[in-house]
Parts: structure tokens; C-alpha cells; sequence
């Protein structure tokens, strides 16, 4: 299965899969569906729930 990437629907920051997000503790790898519902998005601070899924 490949690596996915998402994008925040308010400041346009992408989650890709295959990099993850360090900062927050996500490792490199890291799936959307195992992030934490408590993570937020690190440049605008909104839940995993304003990012969609890059076509």
C-alpha cells in the first residue's frame, strides 16, 4: 500500500504518510487512520477531521 497525503481545508498544510510529523510524534510512516484524535494540525492547530484526502 502506498503513502497517502492529506491536506488541510483551512491553512493548506499537508500530512504526508511517508514523512509523518516529528515534531508532534508522528514518525515517518505513520497512517492518517493512527494518528491520535487528539493531534492537531501544526500550523493552524484545527483536529485531523479538516483534512481530506489528496486526489
Amino acid at each position: 500500500m502506498s503513502y497517502r497525503k492529506y491536506k488541510c481545508v483551512l491553512c493548506d498544510f499537508i500530512y504526508d504518510e511517508a514523512k509523518g510529523d516529528p515534531d508532534s510524534g508522528l514518525k515517518a510512516g505513520t497512517r492518517f487512520e493512527d494518528i491520535p484524535d487528539d493531534w492537531h494540525c501544526p500550523e493552524c492547530g484545527v483536529t485531523k477531521t479538516f483534512l481530506e484526502l489528496m486526489g
